[in-house]
C-alpha cells in the first residue's frame, strides 16, 4: 500500500440484499481506483449466504471485512413489527460496535459510506470529523421519493394509499398511490415513522451515491441536481456511479449451469424472488401450475411459502434449510416436469444463471439487485414486485423501460391465476410483444456497458467522487 493511498469505511446493513451491493462497491473503488475499503457488516444469526460471500472477499484480499456480531432485539420488537422496523432497530443496536470498530482503526478515514439503513450513524461520522456518504443502492426516482418524503408528510394528511390522484415529485414522474413503498402505507404505524426519519437523514449527508446510470433516469438525475424544490430540501451532489453488480463466478460442479449448457439459447425462463421474498401457499401452487400449463422450459428457485407476508424470510433465512421435501407444490408436479423444468430449493448462482445464453426471461421480484442483473445480462422480465420499493421498479420496467410485462393487478393485492401466468410466459418468450422488449433490454444492456468503461459517465462521477474524498 502507497502512502498517498485513501482509507473508506463503508457500513452493511443486515442481509445478502444489502451486503451484494457494498461489497461490489467496496471491490470497485479498491481494484479501479486504488483505495483501501474496510466495510463493517452487521450479520445476522442465520447469514450463511452473507457469510459466504465475505469468505469469498476476503479470499481476494481486495478488502478487509470486519463483521458486526447479531444484535439480540427480540426484546424491542414483537410479532407486528415490520421488516422495515427491524432493520432500523437492529442498525441503531449495533451502533455501539460500529463505532468501536471505527475507532480502533489505525488509519485516517477519508470518508464514511453507508448503505440505506446506516443513516443513523450520523453522531458517530461527526465525533470522528469524517466525511459521510449515502450509498442509494437502487435507483434515482425511489431516491428522489426518500429527499422529497419530509415535504410529501407536511403537505399531505391522509393516508397516500387512499389517494385519489398521484404523489408529485418535483421535476420526476409521479407516484401512483398503489405503488407507495410499504413504510407509507399507514401513517400510524412505527415503520412509517422510523421511514420519515431515515429520509430526513439522507438530507444530512455530504453527498449520496446512486446505484443507477444517467441514460437510464436521465430526467429524473437531472432533477435531483437542478429542480429548485428538490434541492431545496438538500443540496448534497448525487453521484450515479452504476450499474454495479457481481461478476460472473461459476462454481466447478453446479448443476444449474451443467443443465442450461445443454439447452438452447434464449429458451430457459428463470423464476426467482430473492433472497427473502417468499409466496404464499396458493400462490405458489398457482405459479407451478402456470409454468406447467405454458410448456416452456424453467428454472426456478423455490423457497417454502409464508402465509405471514411476503418479507418475512428476510432477516430468517436458514443455511441449513434446503426448502424440505417440495411438499407444498402441487401433487406430481415435479414428476410431470421432470424434462421441461428444473426446481432449485432455496438459492442459486442468481447472475451467473441470468448471463447465461439459454436463459431468455426472468420472473423477478424486481428488487434492484436482481434488475440490474437482468438488465446488464440483456434478460427481459416479468415484473412480480412484493415488498418495499419493488413496485416503483416494476413501474419504471414497465411502462418507462418497455423491458417488462407484469400481471393485471399487483401480486400483492390479488393470486396472479395460473392461466394469466401461462399468458405472461407466452408473451414475454413467444410473441412479436417479445421482439420490443428484447430490443429495449439490448439497448440498456449496451448504454449500462459503455456508462461503466472508462470515459463512460458512470465511470467519470465515481472518478468525481474519488477527487472529491481525496480533497475534502
Amino acid at each position: 500500500m502507497d502512502s498517498t493511498q485513501l482509507h473508506v469505511a463503508i457500513m452493511s446493513s443486515p442481509g445478502i440484499g444489502h451486503l451484494i451491493p457494498v461489497l461490489v462497491l467496496g471491490n470497485r473503488l479498491a481494484t479501479h481506483h486504488n483505495i483501501k475499503i474496510t466495510i463493517l457488516t452487521i450479520t445476522t444469526n442465520s447469514s450463511s449466504p452473507e457469510i459466504e460471500f465475505l469468505k469469498k472477499f476476503n479470499e481476494k484480499k481486495t478488502i478487509q471485512i470486519i463483521p458486526v456480531p447479531s444484535i439480540d432485539i427480540s426484546h424491542l420488537i414483537d410479532s407486528n413489527t415490520k421488516l422495515f422496523t427491524q432493520l432500523r432497530i437492529l442498525v441503531r443496536e449495533a451502533l455501539p460496535e460500529i463505532r468501536s470498530g471505527i475507532a480502533s482503526m489505525n488509519h485516517r478515514l477519508v470518508a464514511l459510506i453507508v448503505d440505506i439503513f446506516g443513516t443513523q450513524i450520523l453522531p458517530i461520522a461527526e465525533e470522528f470529523n469524517i466525511p459521510k456518504y449515502v450509498f442509494h443502492p437502487t435507483n434515482a426516482w425511489s431516491l428522489a421519493l426518500f429527499m422529497y418524503q419530509q415535504v410529501l408528510d407536511q403537505e399531505i394528511e391522509s393516508e397516500y394509499v387512499d389517494l385519489k390522484q398521484p404523489l408529485e415529485i418535483p421535476g420526476c414522474k409521479a407516484l401512483r398511490p398503489d405503488d407507495v413503498m410499504d413504510p407509507m402505507m399507514d401513517r400510524s404505524d412505527q415503520q412509517y415513522h422510523e421511514y420519515l426519519k431515515l429520509a430526513l437523514e439522507y438530507t444530512c449527508f455530504d453527498g449520496i451515491l446512486t446505484n443507477t446510470w444517467e441514460e437510464l433516469e436521465e430526467e429524473t438525475i437531472k432533477a435531483l441536481r437542478s429542480n429548485e424544490k428538490l434541492r431545496s430540501v438538500s443540496r448534497c451532489p448525487i453521484y450515479p456511479i452504476g450499474p454495479l453488480r457481481r461478476t460472473v463466478d461459476i462454481t466447478e460442479h453446479d448443476e444449474v449451469i451443467h443443465w442450461l449448457d445443454k439447452q438452447n439459447q434464449k429458451s430457459i425462463l428463470y423464476v426467482s424472488f430473492g433472497s427473502g421474498g417468499t409466496l404464499s401457499s396458493e400462490q405458489i401452487i398457482e405459479l407451478a401450475w402456470g409454468l406447467e400449463l405454458s410448456q416452456h422450459k424453467f428454472v426456478w428457485v423455490v423457497r417454502p411459502p409464508s402465509d405471514n407476508g411476503t418479507d418475512s424470510a428476510y432477516l430468517n433465512s436458514n443455511e441449513n434449510d434446503t426448502g424440505g421435501s417440495l411438499e407444498y407444490l402441487p401433487k406430481g408436479f415435479l414428476t410431470r416436469t421432470k424434462d421441461m423444468g428444473l426446481v432449485v430449493p432455496m438459492w442459486a448462482q442468481q447472475v451467473e444463471i441470468l448471463s447465461h445464453l439459454s436463459v431468455g426471461g426472468f420472473i423477478s421480484h424486481c428488487g434492484w439487485n436482481s434488475t440490474i442483473e437482468s438488465l446488464t445480462s440483456g434478460v427481459p422480465m416479468i415484473a412480480w414486485p412484493l415488498h418495499a420499493e419493488q413496485k416503483m421498479n416494476s413501474t419504471m420496467l414497465t411502462e418507462e423501460l418497455g423491458v417488462a410485462i407484469r400481471p393485471m393487478i399487483l401480486p400483492t393485492k390479488k393470486l396472479v391465476k395460473r392461466e394469466e401466468i401461462q399468458e405472461m410466459v407466452r408473451i414475454l418468450m413467444h410473441t412479436k410483444e417479445e421482439k420490443s422488449i428484447r430490443e429495449n433490454v439490448k439497448k440498456l444492456k449496451l448504454s449500462a456497458e459503455n456508462a461503466l468503461s472508462e470515459g463512460g459517465l458512470s465511470y467519470n462521477t465515481m472518478c468525481e467522487f474519488v477527487k472529491n474524498i481525496r480533497t475534502s
